[in-house]
């Protein structure tokens, strides 16, 4: 007997990703026809369509996945509809389209804001009527499948723009599902990381186990635009070319670490938030502008400290700052650390 295959599955136990997976199970096994996907690029749009037609009725059945953007548009209609024999110049036989061949399953449009005006009018009548017709073809052919649509582009803008049809959104997005990007995840980087590792090492023989101290650091600081794909190609390269079993900073693209380190410079020569007054800086006799700025600083993290017991750590989330930022500017303005207590020499 077969194994059935493994259902798709979504890593993590942030709290943006628990909710998710709860909506996405829901919406699965509704009746609803349409689905519009909202994610940064490598957030896991794929998998999340892959993940409601698993959970819906129709997953016995095909799962056709049609990236917009990868097919030519002067292809695109007869990828989806199919054609006639003689239809056109190469036509020599006739051809069944992707739509048509998802009859009874799910339709995933991937990057959908690609798709020209012409072809968005057509898909409009396609999710309106549930019919449409092959390249050269007179007679309609009905079609019942569930369509899920996904974009990297916040739709409603593009519809303002006029680069998208605003019936179309509006028909697109009976639900609608985001998917957090992963520097919004906590500590969910490192839960996809050994994931992620526990594949690779399977698949290329590697025994990397874990992440060097430094390594976690820039993993939580960097803002990976790539998100998950990006972190997943990183470790497949490390796993390919590296031996060992830690991760560590010379393990990392000199790009991610430059990335990190001027972040955490852009951190230090900050001003203290000024959300976080309470009151205004009134100038003494004989200071000016600076001198003022720094006393306000000085009161406002002796104040800080004070109301977090000297927790080195706790202060520096009160006051915005990383660990790192709160120890610089304390010794910018000539506070002791020391007075944080034993936390600040973590710092």
């Amino acid at each position: 007997m077969m194994n059935e295959p493994s259902r798709p599955q979504l890593v993590g136990e942030h709290s943006s990703i628990v909710a998710l997976r709860e909506l996405v199970a829901r919406v699965g096994r509704s009746q609803a026809s349409t689905v519009l996907i909202y994610g940064e690029t490598g957030t896991g749009k794929s998998l999340v369509a892959r993940m409601l037609h698993a959970q819906s009725n129709r997953a016995g059945r095909e799962f056709i996945d049609i990236n917009c953007a990868a097919i030519p548009a002067q292809l695109l209609e007869s990828e989806l509809f199919g054609h006639e024999r003689g239809s056109f110049t190469g036509a020599v036989s006739r051809k069944e389209g992707l739509i048509e061949a998802a009859n009874g399953g799910t339709v995933f449009l991937d990057e959908v804001r690609e798709l020209d005006p012409v072809m968005q009018s057509k898909i409009l009548t396609l999710l309106d009527t549930r019919r449409f017709r092959r390249v050269g073809a007179v007679r309609p052919i009905s079609v019942d499948a569930r369509f899920i649509a996904a974009t990297n582009k916040i739709l409603l803008s593009e519809v303002k723009a006029g680069k998208f049809r605003e019936d179309l959104y509006y028909r697109l997005q009976v639900i609608a599902i985001n998917i957090p990007p992963l520097r919004e995840r906590g500590d969910d980087i490192f839960l996809l990381a050994s994931s992620a590792l526990a594949k690779y090492n399977a698949q290329y023989g590697s025994h990397i186990q874990r992440l060097d101290p430094e390594v976690e650091r820039i993993f939580r600081a960097y803002r990976w635009p790539g998100n998950v794909r990006e972190l997943e190609n990183l470790l497949e390269r490390i796993c390919l070319l590296e031996e060992g079993d830690c991760i560590r900073p010379c393990h990392l693209p000199a790009r991610i670490l430059r990335d990190v380190e001027r972040l955490s410079d852009a951190q230090d020569d900050a001003v203290l938030p000024l959300a976080a007054m309470n009151g205004h800086a009134a100038l003494d006799r004989g200071q000016d502008y600076h001198e003022a700025t720094a006393r306000f600083q000085r009161g406002l993290i002796e104040q800080a400290l004070a109301s977090c017991q000297q927790n080195f750590s706790a202060t520096a989330e009160r006051l915005g700052l990383s660990r790192h930022a709160l120890r610089h500017q304390m010794m910018k303005l000539g506070l002791a650390a020391s007075q944080a207590g034993n936390d600040a020499g973590n710092a």
